[in-house]
């Protein structure tokens, strides 16, 4: 019989937000049998707290964001999700004293190396799966989404993206056979936006905490001195430089596919959201946090209640 774990031990993080800029304490305790995975806002009255459900996703534009009943926000938890879930940690209770988990490098891996050294204790309770019975399809045809899961011995995903006309970013793909083994060469993959983008998403409130240091930028086109400049002094930078395959900063890619693997990496932090350990296969085309947490919606729906 498998049992369900926890951290041996707590976790302590800070750092910016993404989207929101602000600087926050993040502390990742140890939880009890079947608690899952359970925000609480220390910086706010009562410390409320929200359970990490897909059906409280109340936002998913460039990230994923959480509602409780008190109104209280918990956004870009993806990361920290699929940390989690990719290391078997089923039961956490992740306390802020503000309203986004850390960003961090941009990936998972700061959160795997932290739960990797602290390690996990098994609890007195059987471990529960979601197990998917039969075919499942979700699209979005406007879109060109598509999210199917199969069933499967054990979870694996495949990811497939897509930007068309886009001269850096090809259509490519990821896959992950075994979270367990393969996960490594997952998480530490950087999220990422293209240049023409900061600005619609600075204008929309949000990347008030992104730089060069926590995301990879794609660049388009080819750029003039003065629009350097100009990008240069956005980005709080001196000066700006381009590498050959459109990353700016010349902050080269860690894999030829290194966006397919973070939107992998983000497919698994989404899924989690159906609050226990997936047995199925998920492949995913064009998907984003939107799709990726209706079709978590849709499998909870079909499978869980």
């Amino acid at each position: 019989m498998e049992k369900q774990t926890t951290l041996s031990s707590v976790i302590t993080f800070e750092g910016k937000g993404l989207h929101t800029g602000a600087y926050v304490h993040m502390t990742l305790c140890p939880a009890a049998a079947n608690t899952g995975y359970v925000f609480r806002r220390t910086d706010l009255p009562n410390s409320p707290e929200v359970v990490a459900d897909a059906h409280r996703v109340s936002f998913t534009q460039r990230g994923t964001v959480l509602t409780g009943d008190a109104g209280q926000t918990i956004s870009t938890i993806e990361h920290l999700m699929s940390a989690l879930r990719a290391r078997s940690v089923d039961n956490c209770l992740v306390e802020l004293d503000g309203p986004e988990v850390p960003i961090l490098d941009g990936s998972a891996k700061p959160y795997v190396e932290q739960i990797d050294k602290v390690g996990k204790a098994e609890l007195d309770a059987q471990r529960k799966y979601l197990v998917i019975s039969q075919k499942v399809v979700y699209v979005e045809p406007d879109k060109g989404i598509r999210i199917i899961a199969l069933p499967d011995e054990t979870f694996a995903a495949q990811v497939n993206i897509a930007f068309d006309g886009s001269r850096c970013l090809a259509n490519q793909w990821a896959q992950i056979e075994d979270l367990a083994t393969e996960y490594d060469d997952i998480c530490a993959c950087r999220t990422f936006v293209f240049l023409h983008e900061i600005e619609p998403l600075l204008a929309m409130g949000l990347i008030k905490g992104g730089d060069l240091d926590n995301a990879i930028v794609f660049v388009e086109k080819e750029l003039t001195p003065d629009q350097k400049t100009q990008v240069a002094k956005q980005l709080g930078r001196t000066d700006i430089t381009i590498h050959p395959s459109g990353v700016l900063n010349d902050r080269d890619l860690q894999y030829s596919n290194e966006a397919a693997r973070h939107k992998l990496l983000d497919l698994i932090g989404d899924l989690s959201l159906v609050g226990l350990p997936i047995k199925g296969r998920i492949i995913a085309t064009r998907s984003g946090h939107g799709s990726n947490t209706a079709f978590a919606r849709k499998l909870m729906d079909d499978f869980l209640s």
